[in-house]
């Protein structure tokens, strides 16, 4: 019983593949949290050590392990990576969504 399948590569973005409201913004939660529990795990630190390292709650750490990231910014993530002693430095580019022409600026 085999079953034929399409292979589809994505765009890097799974936020933005299923059509996610601000996908773009997701991913980059989702990247930081990954960062923020690599820390955790590579230098074994306890829930007890990580929140008096860096003043959140250890059930913040709870959902960040488990994805739920809607109570957390941007600046908050990296706050905690912060507070983890890691830099964070962050690139941006902006382009046009589907290969349209970006809209002239004003000013």
């Amino acid at each position: 019983m085999s079953e034929d399948f399409d292979v589809v590569r994505g765009s890097g973005n799974v936020f933005r593949d299923f059509d996610q409201p601000n996908a773009d913004l997701e991913q980059l939660r989702a990247l930081l949290a990954a960062q923020i529990l690599g820390v955790i795990d590579e230098k074994k630190l306890t829930v007890r050590k990580l929140a008096l390292m860096t003043g959140i709650d250890a059930a913040d750490f709870s959902r960040i392990r488990s994805a739920n990231l809607s109570r957390f910014t941007v600046d908050r993530l990296m706050t905690i990576l912060d507070k983890l002693d890691q830099h964070v430095e962050i690139s941006v580019a902006i382009s046009a969504r589907g290969g349209h022409a970006p809209a002239p600026a004003h000013g």
